[in-house]
């Protein structure tokens, strides 16, 4: 059996593209997500001081 050597590099390649875009999603998806935890961090560090706030 003949291995087709055109078949093994397209799929190289393929395997190679696949890597890097799941590789940038990954990062752009952390980015995001650490954004969102940081910004609800400090809405609840406001919430926290409305609850300790002894105007009423």
């Amino acid at each position: 059996m003949k291995i087709n050597w055109i078949i093994v590099g397209i799929v190289a390649v393929c395997v190679v593209i696949l890597i890097v875009f799941i590789i940038k999603k990954n990062q752009k998806d952390k980015k995001e997500y650490t954004n969102f935890l940081n910004n609800d961090y400090k809405k609840a560090n406001k919430e926290e001081s409305d609850l300790n706030n002894d105007d009423y």
